[in-house]
């Protein structure tokens, strides 16, 4: 596997969207499912789970740094993040998929990354009581990071022009569902299990720092403070942008001259997007889609 270039290996067509155990999805996510269902967790496992665009590589490069950083350097500038956190669910024809990478992580713990609604993630994780890191962000950056994404991803469906994605995801006709449901479902979860850490990216973005500090105190880490503040300059999105084994560079599924995996990292970009009509109407339906819930999103820092 190391070693291998898959960037001879392209995708040929983009794949349809299909109705999945409830949710759209597309078969690059479904194709290993009965392995995907049955994996074994282990109890020191820590899964990563989001919704797409909303900060994973940010977190899965952090929680990499703070436990591999000093012990095995060397994976940082060797492995792309990909590899040392794979992407669970994934069966893409240019990698090993998901399941494959995660069983044979040499790594304690081994960190492990889904886009999985709540109800599809695999019992193990929850009977094993792993430490998950779910990342939040706020639905208008989101929409509007998944729709560029969309664009130069291969293995995501064709999204369309702006106004046809935004109506497909109010609608919830996106890989791996409904947003809203996604983070509430997570957030629902949290109250009967106690080992998820819900996190910002609008916090994140406001302050790094004190995020990584919070990650430490959920995941009972003793890391000091010049380390901390290390981790905090490597995680820098514009650093990460930039570092080849953190940008998703050496994937083939992706066109880079489209748009690059790492587009802004910011928080606000939406109101460059949503016209004033696209953003009451978006109001109006969040309104309706988030009555029942007490989780709340910042559009701004």
């Amino acid at each position: 596997m190391e070693g291998f270039d898959y960037s001879s290996m392209k995708i040929s067509s983009r794949p349809e969207l299909t109705e999945f155990e409830g949710i759209s999805m597309v078969h690059y996510f479904t194709d290993n499912w009965k392995n995907v269902q049955n994996f074994k967790a282990r109890p020191d496992d820590i899964l990563i789970a989001t919704y797409p665009k909303a900060g994973t590589t940010w977190v899965s490069y952090i929680l990499d740094l703070l436990y591999f950083g000093n012990t095995a350097p060397e994976r940082q500038t060797s492995l792309p993040i990909y590899m040392r956190v794979p992407f669970l669910e994934s069966a893409f024809p240019v990698i090993p998929a998901g399941v494959e990478l995660a069983d044979n992580l040499p790594t304690t713990p081994r960190l492990i990354k889904t886009h999985l609604p709540v109800q599809l993630v695999p019992k193990s994780f929850w009977e094993q009581n792993c430490r998950v890191v779910y990342v939040a962000r706020n639905a208008k950056d989101n929409a509007v990071s998944y729709f560029h994404f969309d664009q130069m991803n291969m293995v995501e469906p064709e999204p369309g022009d702006w106004s046809t994605f935004l109506h497909n995801y109010m609608d919830g006709k996106n890989v791996f569902g409904p947003w809203y449901d996604h983070v509430c479902g997570f957030w629902e979860k949290k109250k009967m299990y106690s080992n998820i850490h819900y996190m910002f990216f609008e916090d994140m973005v406001e302050d790094t720092g004190r995020e990584i500090e919070r990650l430490c105190s959920f995941l009972g880490l003793s890391t000091s403070a010049e380390e901390k503040e290390r981790i905090t300059q490597s995680t820098h999105f514009d650093t990460m942008k930039q570092n080849n084994m953190t940008n998703y560079s050496g994937l083939p599924v992706m066109d880079f001259k489209i748009s690059p995996f790492m587009r802004k990292g910011k928080v606000g970009d939406w109101k460059n997007h949503f016209t004033v009509a696209q953003n009451e109407k978006f109001d109006e339906h969040y309104k309706q889609r988030m009555k029942n819930t007490t989780l709340q999103f910042r559009t701004e820092v």
